[in-house]
């Protein structure tokens, strides 16, 4: 992509409205502009991070083994009347009427959409177990909608949902979701600790929260420092595997961490200086909730023995645009962002420091074709701006890469290759600069 042509209205000056660093960068480097009070129109740029955030969370929840399909936004109070949440959910729930005077909604999460969807078309124990899952825009009236997208009214979120025979398969697919998601987070740059949470609206006995250290998260935290030592990618495990699963799940919730809520004082004094007080962003949730809505909404099947069972169920979602402002809540400097290789929207920025110049234009060019050609995403800055203006804009957009490109390192055959998360920077030369980027 050229810069010149693409729509990002960055800003130089901190928007007055934005209170915390994520919304401030959000709306200086061009990723989303309000449209209403917590309502946001995604940009390119913007929208390129939250399509590479999505494409995370597929190959991870692919690898659980769980299927992909899309439910609608609107849904019918029906659903939500048998399952006796309709009321009860509260005035964050958007309500409305069609032109038949029905009641509908427009869903803050799918439990009841889903269930009714798996009672109507599972009958029988040999299709199971089942986890469904989609990403779909969310509507929750918040009464004051704040901090750009970490919370708005309207967000994109992966929920999905499992459906077992018997609690114990229940309790190995909530396993499964627990080790994905921490294998998610880890592949975006992040230490996700999960914590134990309430279940809150959605209900059930058993819940785990994901929260990144940030100094600008909403939530008190208390976590054991040994914690910040474990491998979060959760290593190689076996999936099919309940033992292991429960073991990995163990091994991550021996050590104390506890939001606010649920923090034991006790702790303080019995743990001492192993005990880190910080603030926390959550950035997923997932619950195990038995038959809550199967009882309900009557999802069964029948069983080897002929007899119906009622299913076990969990849900588990993931803040896919709320990552987007959690990401750079927990990586960003003075300068602006700083995008983690898996998630940003480019991964390098070209820097053509003499535009008009015969080598330096022909130099980029190749190099901006080459590079796409072996399926290295570009951003190539060919604006005739001053230096101090492309070198801003880069840092504050937070590629990981900056490729500058200038008169003087061209006639020695190189280039200069700086690192945004380091700030480092080497001579590389012209013959093998691709092969490096594009390894």
């Amino acid at each position: 992509m050229r810069l010149s042509t693409y729509f990002v209205p960055t800003l130089k000056e901190n928007p007055a409205e934005a209170q915390i660093v994520s919304h401030r960068l959000m709306l200086r480097a061009g990723l989303v502009r309000q449209s209403s009070a917590g309502i946001y129109t995604w940009l390119p740029m913007g929208l390129r991070v939250l399509r590479k955030i999505e494409d995370v969370v597929r190959r991870e929840q692919a690898a659980a083994g769980a299927q992909e399909l899309l439910m609608p936004t609107i849904q019918p109070a029906e659903l939500w009347q048998k399952s006796e949440r309709y009321d009860d959910y509260g005035p964050e729930m958007l309500r409305i009427k069609d032109r038949h005077e029905r009641e509908m909604l427009y869903g803050p999460t799918n439990e009841e959409l889903i269930t009714d969807l798996f009672a109507n078309n599972v009958r029988s124990y040999k299709e199971l177990p089942k986890n469904l899952y989609h990403i779909q825009w969310k509507f929750r009236d918040e009464i004051r909608p704040r901090f750009g997208v970490m919370r708005g009214r309207e967000f994109l979120m992966k929920d999905g949902y499992s459906f077992d025979l018997t609690y114990e398969g229940a309790r190995h697919a909530y396993n499964k979701m627990f080790i994905s998601y921490l294998r998610t987070f880890a592949r975006m740059g992040l230490t996700a600790i999960p914590m134990q949470a309430d279940t809150g609206p959605i209900g059930g006995d058993l819940s785990h929260e994901f929260l990144i250290l940030a100094d600008t998260g909403e939530s008190e935290v208390f976590v054991h420092k040994d914690l910040m030592e474990l491998d979060w990618s959760a290593g190689d495990l076996d999936y099919d595997d309940p033992a292991a699963m429960q073991a990995a799940v163990d091994s991550y919730t021996g050590k104390y961490a506890a939001t606010d809520e649920k923090h034991d004082r006790a702790k303080e004094a019995e743990l001492g200086d192993a005990l880190i007080n910080a603030r926390g962003i959550e950035v997923g949730h997932i619950f195990f909730f038995g038959t809550k809505y199967s009882e309900k909404l009557g999802a069964r099947v029948t069983g080897p023995d002929g007899k119906e069972i009622t299913l076990e169920m969990g849900s588990y979602g993931i803040g896919v645009s709320r990552l987007v402002g959690g990401i750079i809540e927990a990586s960003h400097d003075d300068n602006g962002i700083i995008w983690p290789e898996e998630v940003a929207p480019f991964r390098v920025g070209l820097i053509n420091m003499k535009v008009g110049d015969v080598e330096c234009d022909a130099a980029c060019e190749a190099l901006y074709e080459e590079l796409q050609a072996r399926g290295v995403d570009v951003l190539y800055d060919d604006r005739s701006e001053r230096a101090g203006v492309k070198f801003a804009d880069m840092d504050l957009m937070g590629l990981p890469w900056q490729l500058v490109v200038g008169p003087r390192g061209l006639k020695n055959g190189i280039v200069e290759l700086k690192s945004r998360k380091t700030g480092e920077r080497e001579e590389v030369g012209l013959d093998v600069l691709v092969d490096k980027l594009a390894g």
